[in-house]
């Protein structure tokens, strides 16, 4: 299969290329887009083969549900029922916008989107480009992120191109996305409402349209025996093809442990990479001698860390590091979102110095 690349442009979304990716979606086959979070990859939400060829291009498990994205407020009541009053709460305050919300699912949707549960996970984007695609879709678009199972989720359309050429028919370059992770998730269906994923929507945002909303203990507890409630948390995500540590501690701790690690590793032969902050980054391309030191932006403005991140994974996977090494960060606010995604793409590796 030869897949396309045709880029659009990063403000209003150009009529043709959109035209002919809703077609494809509706041919029944599969095109990234870019979204405010990160790059996703469509198919039909309504139409089971659709989402089979979702879960077999990306190698995805699919017991993992996808995500539908909607691109009109109205359209919820087709694929979810009931619709409760804290929906209606959420999507005032952030939609459209990097939120998710987990309900109960119509008979409309198939469980070959759901990952054959009962409930359908309904996102309604902030990207001007994502809403005209899915509305020449049809409106009804599932959409994990654009990358092979397991690897960091692309921020931008080379990095899709790398994980999807010749899977799937159509890929929209964006450019860069702006937010850089995955949207919110959070669970409607139970007793209280629970974050299953964390992201830029905080919890503390959250609890000033809900009062009170509980987050799933297995998000951020390396050692919690717990299964994780979403079932796509259970599995390997973000990871690059080297091997990433994380280093917890008081900062010039932290730094001076990793710069010992990183000489140690190089001794030893291996290629090392630093994930640094504005903070910090000085003294580890000083003192360390790693082969790559890159920071993801200041502790004090988190969004840009976030939007960094992934790229940074994706960029030592092309330098070929081979070792790892990243400070933590701040386990509440947008940093919950940041330390969980660096938890899964370590497997979970912490050393506390």
């Amino acid at each position: 299969m030869e897949t396309k690349l045709i880029k659009i442009d990063g403000g209003q979304p150009e009529a043709e290329p959109i035209r002919l990716a809703g077609q494809i979606i509706k041919n029944g086959g599969l095109v990234a887009f870019p979204t405010e979070t990160v790059y996703g990859l469509g198919g039909d939400a309504l139409n089971p083969d659709s989402s089979r060829k979702i879960y077999e291009a990306k190698g995805r498990p699919s017991d993992n549900p996808l995500i539908v994205h909607i691109c009109r407020w109205e359209d919820i009541y087709k694929i979810a029922e009931p619709v409760p009053e804290e929906a209606r709460k959420l999507a005032k305050a952030f939609w459209p916008g990097p939120l998710t919300m987990i309900l109960r699912k119509t008979d409309l949707v198939p469980q070959e989107t759901t990952g054959g549960l009962s409930t359908v996970a309904v996102r309604f984007p902030a990207d001007l480009r994502a809403l005209a695609f899915i509305e020449a879709a049809g409106g009804f678009v599932a959409a994990p992120s654009a990358n092979a199972s397991g690897r960091p989720s692309p921020t931008l359309a080379r990095y899709v191109q790398e994980d999807m050429d010749g899977r799937i028919e159509m890929i929209l370059d964006g450019g860069e996305v702006g937010i850089g992770l995955e949207s919110t998730i959070v669970d409607l269906t139970g007793a209280e409402p629970m974050i299953l994923r964390p992201g830029f929507i905080t919890k503390e945002m959250l609890e000033e349209v809900l009062n009170t909303v509980e987050v799933d203990k297995t998000i951020l507890d390396v050692d919690c025996r717990l299964r994780p409630k979403a079932p796509g948390m259970r599995y390997k995500h973000y990871a690059p093809k080297g091997t990433l540590s994380i280093v917890e501690g008081a900062s010039e701790t932290v730094v001076r442990s990793i710069c010992e690690k990183s000489r140690s590793a190089k001794a030893c032969g291996e290629r090392v990479g630093i994930i640094a902050t504005d903070e910090t980054v000085q003294r580890y391309l000083t003192d360390s001698q790693a082969d790559s030191v890159k920071s993801a932006g200041s502790r004090s403005d988190e969004a840009a860390v976030g939007r960094n991140l992934y790229r940074i994974l994706r960029e030592f996977d092309d330098e070929g590091m081979t070792v790892m090494y990243a400070e933590s960060f701040a386990e509440h606010g947008f940093g919950q979102a940041i330390m969980n995604r660096l938890l899964k793409a370590a497997g979970h590796r912490v050393e506390i110095v």
